[in-house]
């Protein structure tokens, strides 16, 4: 049973209430939001005025699902009526939400109690999640290390037990990357599954509304309050699944303990060893596209107010500014010829697995880190494994997969859009079998 499932079994049979569960996550951000960063604001009126309605709609029969009564949280890129939306900017400091993005709106039709809005790595531009005007997400199992970014907030509040489930976006991995470091589960759905009206973008071509909960179930229950019209079917059987452990790339070097833990995840399955030759061009097409986009995004903030940015943000920016055009367009091309490769791929798997990082959480500020004798940044050894998944806009999850000294490791799980359901099913099946290591 998910987090979200013991919540909603526990408030129908009037064990708890929704004001109650509120109350809870509102003390527990009190607890640790100091030492760990993970809410840039805590809306303490709104949610409890939305738990006493979800409370009232229950004693009076009106169930609206598996998220009623239930503490969420939301990234500060993804607009909230009424509350602060900084962005984790200080060029939208004092700036409020109009209205609520359509996810948001949807959350609420499920009954779901909107805790507050969660810390962003600047305009989720990095995967480190340190470069906040809000001050860096920190990773709730070692404080000195950083939750990872850019959804690093959502991670830290889930992982820390403040909500079972937050909202993220996911650019490169941004959803993805601070799950695994976190230890939790993430999940990035087919590009265009969930809504993104209302969410501030990074790089309209790569981004995708991303869900961080307890469990692989807690983020399937919440994809399906967002797009309610395509419910992930049932049923699936995770004996037959064909799953493909794809060989380490010589631009994603992967840790020698951490490629043992996660593979062990799946002993449980038949994995066989493939190559994919396409995915190791495609670092340098999401480069290419995430380069142009997102400057032409902040070109505008750039040149006219460089002084409101968070100096390592800025000099990415004016690093991507120098990204030609026609690289651009070559990547555009280069990505519908990788997609056309991976389809191929899934002819014969089911479902793609690897490491959803090859690294642990790195200490925060730290900028640069040695895999395997070989020296990189941090940036691009978190962003290896996830970023292709962007680009090709296949659905994408990160469960738990173990420990490696003491922190986190995350199992990717990549699939085609129409077998979600395989994928949760083997992602239930991992849950069991780490539980049982």
């Amino acid at each position: 049973m998910s987090e979200i499932e013991a919540l909603a079994a526990a408030l129908r049979a009037d064990e708890t209430t929704a004001e109650a569960l509120a109350r809870r996550s509102l003390a527990r951000i009190a607890d640790r939001n100091g030492e760990l960063g993970a809410f840039a604001f805590v809306d303490h009126e709104g949610a409890s005025s939305a738990a006493r309605r979800a409370d009232d709609e229950l004693r009076n029969g009106i169930d609206r699902g598996p998220l009623h009564g239930i503490p969420v949280a939301v990234k500060d890129l993804i607009d909230v009526k009424g509350l602060p939306a900084t962005r984790g900017s200080a060029h939208f400091a004092g700036h409020r939400a109009a209205d609520d993005a359509t996810c948001v709106r949807r959350l609420r039709s499920a009954g779901a109690v909107i805790i507050g809005t969660t810390v962003t790595h600047e305009f989720g531009y990095g995967p480190t999640g340190d470069r906040s005007r809000h001050g860096p997400a920190r990773n709730p199992r070692d404080p000195r290390r950083m939750a990872g970014g850019s959804s690093g907030g959502s991670a830290a509040a889930v992982a820390s037990g403040m909500v079972p489930v937050a909202l993220g976006t996911d650019t490169g991995g941004s959803a993805r990357i601070p799950a695994a470091l976190c230890g939790i589960a993430g999940y990035k759905p087919a590009f265009g599954r969930l809504p993104s009206e209302g969410v501030f973008p990074l790089a309209p071509s790569l981004d995708h509304v991303g869900v961080l909960g307890v469990t692989a179930r807690d983020c399937r229950l919440v994809v399906e309050a967002l797009a309610p019209e395509r419910p992930v079917p049932r049923g699936a059987s995770a004996a037959v699944a064909r799953i493909g452990w794809l060989e380490a790339a010589p631009h994603a070097p992967v840790m020698p303990a951490v490629a043992d833990v996660t593979r062990r995840a799946l002993s449980h399955h038949d994995v066989a060893q493939v190559a994919c030759d396409a995915l190791d061009a495609v670092w340098e097409t999401f480069s290419a596209i995430q380069n142009s986009e997102a400057f032409a995004t902040h070109a505008d903030r750039v040149r006219e107010h460089p002084e409101l940015f968070d100096a390592e943000v800025l000099d990415r920016l004016r690093e991507a500014s120098r990204t030609p055009g026609w690289r651009y367009v070559r990547a555009l091309h280069a990505r519908e010829t990788a997609r056309r490769s991976v389809n191929g791929v899934f002819e014969r798997f089911d479902l793609l697995a690897s490491p959803t990082v090859g690294i642990t959480a790195p200490q925060l500020g730290r900028r640069e880190v040695t895999v395997s004798g070989s020296s990189r940044s941090v940036r691009s050894a978190l962003l290896a494994l996830t970023s292709p998944w962007n680009v090709l806009g296949f659905p994408a999850l990160s469960v738990p997969a173990g420990r490696v000294d003491g922190l986190p490791v995350g199992l990717q799980l990549v699939c085609p859009p129409d077998r979600e359901d395989l994928l949760f099913t083997v992602a239930d099946g991992v849950a069991a079998s780490v539980a049982e290591a």
